[in-house]
């Protein structure tokens, strides 16, 4: 199965439809006034679907286990159509579009079961998703190359060619992957005047400033101390969301010290210097933390469409 470890869980929803068509309306009428031979169609049809939709991962081999805590089935007649509406809920880290499809798809089934003895003309059709919201995409943001965002290594030795850098360029890429706009990425040592300096001078042009490194205990761990007093407002949620995302897998993230504000319209970050700490942190907060750009422009907290 794909690796969902690195996600973050939300609310995910998906709609799913089927279509089935008989041949007669008597067949309707059958199934309208509930007198078919096998029982009540529509209600043998929703305990399938129901139990389909919940042994899905069991069925559909790259599908995770995952918990369904809503599941809905609703029909519409038209003429000789019998149209299949299936809505599926969790709260996880994966979505339910094959959950709500494979719900549609054996109501379907179950119908045509129900039905073959006295109509032999019966078709289904038009298995497909309706609607999905949750997920990466639904919290996208429409024009996030119009943000622009720099990226500054806090480290000594990465500084003096000790070390190679790979926390910083995990950041670049994974904003590149957001289409926001990386117009820089530099090298500079944990003094705290120098981050401090370079924090004035580079939200004059970004609206996005992420600092990796310094961020721990250790006695050169200078950043929160150089960020914290110019930071004009805090982002305590942000800051908890990504110490909270990296305590599920490490438990040393406890001890990071990472940094959420704003210095006018722009957005400053503190992330680890560690390679896994900088990529769990983006993961973390990435791509919803775009949505804040839009906030300081005015506009409500609902995600984008």
């Amino acid at each position: 199965m794909v690796d969902i470890t690195h996600k973050v869980t939300t609310l995910r929803t998906a709609k799913a439809q089927a279509i089935v068509h008989v041949s007669s309306a008597d067949t309707i009428a059958a199934v309208v006034e509930n007198r078919v031979p096998k029982g009540n169609v529509f209600e043998m049809a929703k305990v399938a679907g129901l139990f389909a939709v919940k042994n899905t991962h069991i069925t559909i081999p790259d599908c995770h286990p995952l918990p369904v805590e809503y599941t809905a089935v609703e029909y519409e007649i038209d003429g000789l159509e019998i149209r299949i509406y299936i809505t599926v809920k969790t709260v996880y880290k994966t979505g339910v579009e094959v959950e709500a499809m494979h719900g549609a798809s054996v109501i379907a089934l179950t119908m045509y079961d129900m039905l073959k003895p006295i109509d032999k003309g019966i078709t289904i059709r038009e298995v497909g998703l309706v609607q999905k919201t949750g997920g990466k995409s639904s919290f996208k943001e429409k024009n996030p190359r119009e943000i622009q965002a720099t990226v500054v290594v806090c480290s000594d030795s990465i500084s003096k060619g000790i070390k190679e850098d790979k926390a910083g360029k995990v950041i670049v890429d994974k904003l590149k992957s957001h289409g926001v706009n990386v117009t820089s990425y530099e090298v500079i040592p944990d003094e705290l005047e120098l981050i401090r300096a370079r924090t004035f001078e580079l939200v004059e042009k970004n609206q996005l400033v992420i600092f990796t490194g310094g961020t721990g205990l250790s006695q050169r761990d200078v950043t929160p101390e150089a960020l914290e007093p110019i930071l004009e407002r805090r982002i305590p949620g942000v800051e908890e969301a990504i110490r909270s995302y990296g305590q599920k897998t490490m438990p040393f993230a406890m001890l990071s010290r990472s940094v959420a504000g704003t210095i006018g319209d722009s957005i400053v970050l503190a992330l680890p210097g560690s390679t896994n700490g900088a990529k769990e942190s983006m993961d973390a907060v990435f791509p919803h933390l775009l949505h804040v750009f839009r906030i300081l422009k005015g506009a409500n907290h609902e995600p984008s469409e």
